[in-house]
C-alpha cells in the first residue's frame, strides 16, 4: 500500500485522544480501522465560543482584589448609650478644624491624628491647594476668580477623600481658615462636600500668639502683619456662632488636642447645629 508524497499518515488512534465515539457507517468504521487510503478525516475539536460582546461591569470599585466601598455623605455620629461616656480616640469621626494663619491648626491636626486608636487621616486644605503647580493663583498676590475658583477645587477634592476615608472606616480631620461672614464657601461648602455629619472646631489663640507663630513661618505660607490680624478679626465672628470655640494661647499641641477631645466628645453626645 503506498501513499502520496508528502501525504501524511492518518494518526492512530489512541484512548482519550480525537472524538469520543459516535454514529458513524460501517464503512467509514472500517476504513478507519484498516487504515484505508481513503480515510482523510482531522481529529475533531469542539468549537470555540464567540467571546461575550458585553464583559460584566463589576458592582463596587477594586484595586486588585480589595474592594473600596463608595464614599458617600457622612452621616451624623450616632450618640453613646446613656450609661457609656463618648470616646472620641476609639470613634470613626470627620473632624473640620477651623481658625486663622498661625493658630496651629496643622500641627494639632496631625499630632491628634497620629495619637488615635482608629486609623485616622489628616487632610490639609493648604497642601492640596498647593498641588496646583503651574497656574498655582497665590492669595496673597490678591484674591480674584483663579484663586477663589482654586479654594473651592480644593475644598471639593478634600471633601471627596474625606468621604472615601470615612467609608472605608479611616476617620479624618480637615483643616481650613474657614470665615464666618462666608457661609456658602465656607462652613457651608464643607457640609455640602462632606456631609451632616462634620464636626466643625474652632482653634482660636489671642492675635499676639497668631503672629509670632506666623513670623516663624517661611514661603507662602507667612503673611504679612496685617493680613494675619485683619483675618484674625474676621475670626472673631465664630464668637456666638453656637460652634465649640478652643483657645490654645497657654496649651501646647498635646494639651490642645487633649481639650479638642474633649470637646468631640460632647459634640459626639450632642452635635452642634450648624
Amino acid at each position: 500500500m503506498q501513499h502520496a508524497v508528502g501525504s501524511p499518515l492518518p494518526p492512530p488512534h489512541q484512548p482519550g485522544h480525537g472524538p469520543g465515539p459516535g454514529p458513524a457507517t460501517a464503512g467509514s468504521q472500517a476504513q478507519q480501522q484498516s487504515g484505508a487510503p481513503g480515510f482523510t478525516g482531522a481529529p475533531h475539536h469542539p468549537p470555540v465560543p464567540p467571546p461575550h460582546p458585553h464583559p460584566p461591569v463589576p458592582h463596587r470599585d477594586t484595586t486588585g482584589h480589595v474592594q473600596l466601598p463608595p464614599g458617600g455623605p457622612v452621616a451624623v455620629p450616632s450618640p453613646p448609650p446613656a450609661q457609656a461616656p463618648a470616646d472620641p480616640s476609639a470613634t470613626t469621626l470627620a473632624v473640620l478644624l477651623i481658625g486663622p494663619a498661625g493658630a496651629g491648626k496643622t500641627s494639632v491636626a496631625k499630632y491628634w491624628a497620629e495619637c488615635r486608636r482608629v486609623p485616622t487621616a489628616h487632610i490639609s486644605l493648604d497642601d492640596v491647594r498647593e498641588w496646583v503647580r503651574s497656574g498655582f493663583a497665590d492669595p496673597q498676590t490678591g484674591w480674584n476668580d483663579y484663586s477663589e475658583a482654586q479654594y473651592r477645587l480644593a475644598r471639593r477634592t478634600c471633601g471627596f477623600a474625606a468621604r472615601n476615608f470615612l467609608a472605608n472606616g479611616i476617620s479624618c480631620i480637615l483643616d481650613d481658615a474657614v470665615f464666618p461672614d462666608r457661609p456658602v464657601v465656607g462652613l457651608g461648602g464643607w457640609k455640602r462636600h462632606v456631609g451632616p455629619g462634620l464636626l466643625p472646631v474652632v482653634l482660636l489663640p489671642g492675635l499676639e500668639i497668631v503672629l509670632e507663630r506666623n513670623a516663624q513661618r517661611s514661603g507662602n505660607r507667612r503673611l504679612t502683619d496685617e493680613e494675619v490680624a485683619r483675618i484674625h478679626g474676621r475670626m472673631a465672628g465664630w464668637y456666638g456662632s453656637g460652634l465649640p470655640i478652643i483657645d490654645n494661647s497657654q496649651l501646647d499641641v498635646p494639651g490642645t488636642a487633649q481639650v479638642l477631645d474633649d470637646v468631640l466628645a460632647r459634640a459626639i453626645a450632642s452635635p452642634p447645629q450648624w
